[in-house]
């Protein structure tokens, strides 16, 4: 039995701190910028048409500096009971009930702990209102207080509430000490604009979003004797920013909450050209997915980019960037700090950016990362300036932190990133194919035939002729010039070939990387054998060594003779893989097509059973092609491994390889019934660009740029042909053999 005696019990309840309200207001929130943002959402709650900010520097009595905050609304206030029975709860659930104001409005303010956020603005607050019915009331908070308390409940505040004839609304005002004033230097008030700006975004009509109480709801602020020319004794309305409508490209519209999206894109730098609509699926979860992704309801987007090479910007400028203070067209250098400043992806619940998301370096969507893969394909953060509405938390699942810094981390917003990407893959290929045709892109010509060129000699000869006749050269001396000119085109088309093979070895191990996953697949099981079983042959051959035993000798022999033939499952895997891991190139030789392709085939055979893909491959045994195989198994391998990408939610996959010769090539014919290639994407051909890739993950867009190099080594070509069907490839190889000097 215990020994243990109890001396004390009582039934007790939580008592917070008195800095509590410190902890859930000034040390929760993000920045002074967002606790104003939060009084700017009550006063849009409280159906006001209009919230007026003013911040002014003052002197007191004592001759101390100090800053003065007034946020000021016309909305329908609140009585005695409201403020106490509501203002007064911390974290009150009071407008997650509701949900809408009085007039329809969404209600922002969820948590019920915002409006504690103003303690991070200065030293006190007085709060005054007046509800519809003329009740007007007034309390006064001294953050000081609450941090000296031992417990919240020990803090008293008064409260009065009056009769009068004043209109109904709110005035929240908040003093602060000199420490205060100091946090408001040129640049912090330049961002408090900037936040503001940013807080409201423009509503494109062809989106068809109802937000007339948005449209309904002004932001004025003024600054007093603030020592900068700028702010001092200003006012203002914030209105969106007119960089807005001089964008390059541009997507917009809706994807429901099944992923089906309507969009359309738009291309500013072709003048008055009209909408171009695309209709796209998006897919979430894809098998290489690491992380769990779900749909996350109705979402509307507009995404505006920005090309910023130096004809860009001028063209930005002259489409209307100006000075808003003095009217005048910006230089380059402001245009681009302009873009600096405003770019970013932000999120919108109810008209109201979420932030950070959308803040300028905010970089959410990780677009710099995959920027740096191809700069001339990939748009980065800095070129773009994002809109995504999003619904309701309950619809949604897209839930904001407490803190006020964006959303929780969860399925429904890694889904929200994965939409994103993929829309915003589509302007991508668009804006690219424009860049392509217009010579404003990087435009791709294979390795091969870059490398000839260099060396070519021919023009460099037919001119040195023409100049030898012109200078009367005796054909002696002509004679001992063109020996020159041979003997080095005969070195620098020796280098060249050294350089081709360089490259098709490097492409070919490239190539072999993709096929990791493979050999790690076909390895596993052979290996979980060995493992299993050495640990067993070791203890028996122990009990051997002690006393001979036929039938423990017998299990030895027999684990033995599997382990051999678990073996031959590496030594044929390594043999399947080996003309990519040469470190040098064999000579071009005559090779069976068929024999070829069906060994191709076997490299991928777990990865192809276990997604359930058939492959069938009909050539004539009779074909042979002359040239290179490992280049062919790099073709081959590379469209394999698309195909198993592509073809996860296709019902009945299947992979057809056809050959045939015609009267002076080899076709080979590649088809998958996946989701194919849009037929813009195949005649712009900028699926060959090396860094191209349809993939919002994971993708390096090198695979079809090496399949092409590795058959155009073969004097050869490899097309892509638009189908309804899938995906559809011909590689067109010659007949009969290209010397190999």
């Amino acid at each position: 039995m215990s020994d243990e005696k109890r001396i004390r019990f009582g039934e007790h309840k939580v008592r917070p701190a008195g800095r509590h309200l410190m902890t859930i207001g000034r040390e929760l929130i993000k920045d002074q910028f967002a606790a104003v943002v939060e009084l700017v959402k009550n006063s849009f709650d409280a159906d006001s048409p209009i919230v007026r900010i003013s911040l002014k520097p003052f002197v007191d009595n004592s001759g101390k500096n100090g800053i003065e905050i007034v946020v000021s609304d016309e909305g329908h206030g609140m009585n005695y009971n409201t403020v106490l029975d509501k203002w007064m709860v911390p974290s009150t659930d009071d407008k997650l009930q509701r949900k809408f104001s009085p007039k329809g409005r969404t209600l922002q303010g969820r948590k019920g702990v915002g409006r504690y956020a103003v303690s991070i603005l200065g030293d006190d607050m007085v709060l005054e209102t007046v509800d519809e019915n003329g009740e007007y009331t007034t309390l006064v908070m001294i953050w000081d207080n609450f941090v000296k308390a031992k417990y919240l409940d020990e803090v008293g505040i008064l409260i009065e509430a009056y009769q009068t004839a004043r209109k109904s609304g709110t005035v929240i005002t908040i003093r602060g000490s000199n420490e205060y004033l100091e946090e408001w230097n040129f640049a912090q008030l330049q961002r408090l604009k900037f936040e503001l700006k940013k807080l409201v975004p423009p509503i494109p009509r062809e989106l068809e979003i109802s937000h007339t109480e948005i449209d309904e709801f002004r932001i004025e602020i003024t600054f007093g004797e603030f020592p900068d020319e700028e702010f001092r004794n200003r006012k203002e309305e914030i209105t969106p920013y007119e960089l807005l409508n001089f964008y390059d490209y541009r997507i917009s519209g809706e994807i429901d909450g099944s992923g089906n999206a309507e969009l359309d894109y738009y291309n500013n730098r072709i003048p008055e050209s009209p909408a171009y609509r695309i209709k796209h699926k998006v897919d979430l979860n894809h098998p290489s997915t690491k992380i769990k992704q779900e749909y996350c309801g109705k979402l509307k987007i507009d995404f505006r980019v920005f090309d910023r090479d130096p004809d860009s910007i001028d063209g930005l400028i002259s489409r209307g960037l100006k000075d808003p203070a003095t009217g005048n067209y910006v230089g380059r250098r402001e245009a681009r700090n302009i873009l600096d400043t405003y770019s970013g992806i932000g999120v919108f619940r109810n008209g109201f950016r979420i932030r950070p998301l959308g803040d300028s370096g905010y970089d959410w969507l990780e677009l710099d990362k995959k920027r740096v893969q191809d700069p001339s394909f990939h748009i980065g953060s800095d070129q773009i300036i994002g809109f995504i509405h999003i619904e309701s938390e309950e619809i949604s699942h897209l839930e904001e932190k407490s803190a006020r810094d964006g959303l929780k981390e969860n399925r429904h917003f890694e889904g929200l990133k994965e939409i994103s990407l993929q829309i915003l893959r589509l302007l991508e290929e668009k804006r690219a194919i424009f860049r392509r045709e217009t010579g404003l892109g990087r435009v791709n010509k294979d390795i091969t035939k870059k490398i000839n060129k260099l060396f070519d000699f021919k023009e460099i000869k037919d001119s040195l002729n023409k100049e030898l006749e012109r200078l009367r050269v005796d054909e002696k001396s002509k004679e001992k010039i063109r020996e020159i000119i041979e003997d080095k085109e005969k070195e620098s088309n020796r280098i060249a070939g050294e350089l081709e093979r360089a490259i098709a070895i490097y492409q070919g191990q490239a190539t072999l990387g993709k096929i990791i996953n493979v050999i790690l697949h076909e390895g596993r099981k052979p290996l979980s054998y060995f493992k299993n079983q050495i640990p067993n042959i070791q203890n028996w051959v122990e009990d051997i060594n002690q006393k001979y035993d036929p039938i423990v000798f017998d299990k030895i022999i027999d684990r033995l003779n599997s382990i051999s033939e678990q073996s031959q499952v590496f030594v044929k895997l390594f043999e399947k893989v080996d003309p990519l891991s040469s470190k040098r190139r064999t000579k071009k030789h005559q090779a069976n097509l068929e024999n070829l392709v069906n060994k191709i085939v076997e490299v991928f055979e777990g990865e192809l059973n276990s997604n359930q893909i058939q492959v069938y491959v009909r050539i004539d045994k009779s074909i042979t092609f002359f040239g290179w195989p490992e280049d062919l198994y790099v073709t081959l391998t590379n469209l394999i491994d698309n195909s198993i990408y592509w073809l996860y939610k296709t019902k009945n996959k299947k992979i057809e390889i056809i050959s045939y010769p015609s009267s002076d090539l080899i076709i080979i014919d590649y088809k998958d019934n996946g989701v194919g290639i849009s037929k813009d994407l195949i005649e712009s051909e900028i699926i060959f660009d090396p860094g191209f890739s349809r993939k919002t993950e994971g993708g390096t867009g090198l695979g079809l740029a090496i399949a092409g190099e590795a058959v155009s080594r073969n004097s050869g070509k490899l097309k892509a042909i638009y189908s309804e069907q899938g995906a559809y490839f011909r590689i067109e190889l010659p007949l009969t053999p290209i010397s190999d000097d």
